[in-house]
């Protein structure tokens, strides 16, 4: 009687938790698995890589020979920067050397330092005097006359990075999600899933899954510009950018979460490919725009502070801003809790348009519809 009970029993349905795991371990299963994506991420690595070490390679040749006005600088000092390559000019004073510095009569400032391990320190006019310092075996403490201590080209460099890295992790992983969802429904095997996990937890194992995926390769590309920069000897700009970059990894966990979600959402409307298009421009704009917005924006500090609060913007323009050093400290968390609420509004939206749209076949549904439907 026991085991014609056990044998007549249902079987338990997975829960929420135990379905989203195991349609989260799918979705990261088939990507690292697949070809392109191991092929795209290898690429990916070699070119910052490369670009970094080519990069350094053709600005570091320069022949031209630098030229420094110094003040109060002991012989032993004027010695080593001749030694170096320097052309050295000796002035009377910090005012004079100012003065040559903006007539662009000389490349840098040269002042005794005591608290430099060299006993030097370079001054640029506006941006930090990198080229100059790495002539000298020691690297000495660097400053500027006029503007932000950072050099405007790190920042360009610093912009573009984390709007780039942003832009392809989250585009290749959302189209990911919006092309394996619109294939589910077109070959009718959502209905197959649906018989065994519920619509909500298969959006967010898609969700928890690419994200998982995406984050990785988020820190795959950190690590790779962070060696780039070690290998080249740029640890001054590694050192610079260390701590936003980790800003950038923990912003990025909500923001691409917020992206995927929109992708999801907008691939349960359609059964067909040929109807993405329509549906994944939003998606897309949402990806693009924080790109756009750092790079044509880069100078203007009203757009990057507002679009640092953002939210789909907040990972790079606050990463950004983290770079230049000019946050209050409160700033990242209260950027952070806008993009947390955001976020968590967004999923329970995606999740009832994803529940509704489903299993619906044939014509694309309407958001409206989708919103308004019981289903």
């Amino acid at each position: 009687m026991s085991a014609a009970n056990q044998t007549s029993a249902p079987t338990s349905p997975l829960g929420t938790a135990a379905a989203t795991r195991l349609v989260a371990e799918r979705e990261v299963s088939t990507q690292v698995k697949s070809k392109s994506f191991i092929i795209s991420t290898l690429v990916t690595v070699v070119i910052i890589v490369g670009g970094i070490i080519a990069l350094d390679f053709f600005t570091g040749n320069d022949d031209d020979q630098f030229t420094a006005a110094t003040v109060d600088v002991v012989t032993e000092g004027q010695a080593h920067l001749e030694t170096a390559g320097f052309d050295v000019s000796d002035t009377s004073s910090i005012q004079e050397a100012e003065e040559l510095l903006r007539e662009g009569e000389v490349d840098v400032i040269v002042t005794a330092d005591p608290d430099s391990p060299l006993g030097l320190q370079l001054i640029g006019l506006d941006s930090i005097p990198m080229e100059e310092a790495q002539l000298l075996s020691v690297m000495p403490t660097m400053d500027v006359l006029d503007g932000d201590a950072a050099d405007e080209g790190l920042r360009y460099i610093a912009a573009m990075g984390f709007g780039l890295v942003f832009m392809i992790v989250a585009m290749g992983s959302g189209m990911m999600i919006l092309q394996n969802t619109i294939m589910e429904k077109q070959n009718r095997i959502v209905e197959i899933l649906l018989s065994a996990i519920s619509a909500r937890a298969l959006l967010a194992g898609k969700i928890v899954g690419n994200s998982i995926v995406a984050l990785g390769q988020a820190v795959v590309m950190a690590a790779s510009a962070a060696l780039g920069l070690a290998v080249t000897g740029q640890l001054d700009y590694l050192e610079m950018l260390s701590w936003p970059m980790l800003w950038f990894v923990v912003f990025f966990i909500p923001g691409f979460v917020l992206v995927a979600s929109v992708f999801a959402a907008s691939a349960s409307l359609v059964s067909r490919q040929e109807d993405s298009g329509s549906v994944m421009t939003p998606a897309m704009m949402m990806v693009m725009l924080p790109y756009f917005v750092v790079i044509f924006m880069l100078n203007n500090d009203l757009v990057i502070t507002i679009a640092s609060y953002v939210p789909f913007s907040a990972p790079v323009a606050m990463s950004l801003r983290l770079f230049d050093g000019d946050v209050a400290w409160f700033e990242p968390v209260v950027s952070m809790g806008i993009l947390l609420l955001t976020t968590a509004l967004v999923m329970a939206l995606a999740a009832k348009i994803y529940s509704r749209s489903l299993l619906q076949m044939g014509q694309r549904v309407r958001l409206s519809a989708a919103l308004k439907s019981s289903g």
